[in-house]
């Protein structure tokens, strides 16, 4: 999921693992979703869930869901935050791209070249690591034209952007922005305890490569409740204004995140890798989920199922959730919620 790791702790990392494991729960998370092939349940996904009331108590728990996660993507909105805190000025489309997985369609593209001239960098000074867009239309044209794997198209580009220009704003160094006891680090550092409600259990390195601080799903659940009802004004309320107002800058036109914030307004929604997803209603309800072995398939039928447990009734539901199976060219199934 990783590919290096760090403590916030002194213990070495070998023997944190070794506790880790021997410390894991005998009883195994509840199966969430099924794929079901032919009218068979050929499989089964485990995984643990939390929702919480409008007044921040936990309704509902599936599974553990107080030990920590790596939340991986579903941070970003607490990254952005704290980018807003350091002093960078961003609103609108470029918040939401700061706060983004972005698909890597054009004018995902376009605007982190634009900021990025906007701030007098370039794009070699990301220090993200070459990818394809994250779309696969997208990539398929991208290949097709020619092209190969870039800084620029990879998912977290407009947060490394963001990142960067921040940094350069207070004179902090550029070449060390993603080291963990980097003045920019350790601001998001207490905007995810802040937002979570709990102490940083252990801190990782995300896919691109910034520091990754754990939080336990209720934490990640309350940090977005905690985005939604911020007072107006405060960088956790504009962080959200942003993504809620252009979700097509925070997903991409394909992407449930999007479909969800355009369809119910004023939810927050954010899915990130290894397949964890937070939501919040403006009113203050909050979920957040992980399925166990990553599975990205899962979340939209997972989302769609506890959505209309809490009350929602929108078509967007049916479009999040079906995702169909394919034999022989035709549909012979589906991914399903089981719980």
């Amino acid at each position: 999921m990783t590919s290096s790791e760090t403590s916030s702790s002194s213990t070495p990392i070998s023997e944190q693992s070794s506790s880790a494991a021997a410390a894991a729960p005998s009883v195994p998370s509840p199966v969430l979703a099924e794929v079901v092939r032919s009218g068979f349940v050929e499989g089964r996904h485990r995984g643990s869930l939390v929702v919480l009331a409008a007044d921040g108590s936990v309704e509902r728990a599936l599974g553990d869901v107080t030990a920590p996660v790596f939340p991986r993507s579903t941070n970003k909105p607490m990254q952005a935050a704290a980018i807003l805190r350091a002093g960078l000025e961003l609103s609108g489309e470029r918040l939401a791209l700061a706060a983004a997985s972005h698909s890597g369609e054009p004018f995902h593209l376009d605007l982190v070249r634009t900021m990025l001239a906007e701030h007098g960098l370039a794009a070699e000074q990301l220090q993200a690591p070459p990818d394809l867009p994250l779309d696969p239309e997208e990539a398929e044209r991208y290949l097709a034209a020619g092209h190969v794997r870039d800084r620029l198209t990879m998912n977290c580009s407009g947060k490394h952007t963001a990142m960067l220009a921040v940094c350069a704003l207070n004179g902090w160094p550029l070449e060390s922005y993603l080291e963990q006891d980097h003045p920019l680090q350790q601001l998001i550092l207490d905007v995810v305890r802040t937002a979570g409600g709990e102490e940083v259990a252990h801190i990782g390195t995300d896919g691109c490569g910034a520091p990754l601080m754990s939080l336990s799903l209720t934490g990640l659940a309350r940090a977005y409740r905690h985005f939604v009802l911020a007072e107006p004004g405060t960088a956790e309320r504009r962080v959200a204004d942003a993504m809620r107002a252009h979700p097509e800058y925070v997903a991409g036109t394909r992407r449930p995140d999007t479909w969800l914030m355009r369809a119910l307004p004023g939810t927050l929604s954010k899915m990130g890798a290894e397949a964890v997803q937070a939501l919040a209603l403006p009113d203050g309800r909050a979920l957040a989920f992980k399925i166990d072995d990553g599975a990205t398939r899962t979340l939209g039928p997972v989302l769609a199922r506890v959505l209309r447990e809490m009350g929602v009734d929108d078509p967007v539901l049916a479009r999040i959730e079906d995702v169909p199976l394919h034999g022989g060219g035709s549909r012979v199934g589906e991914i399903r919620a089981a719980f």
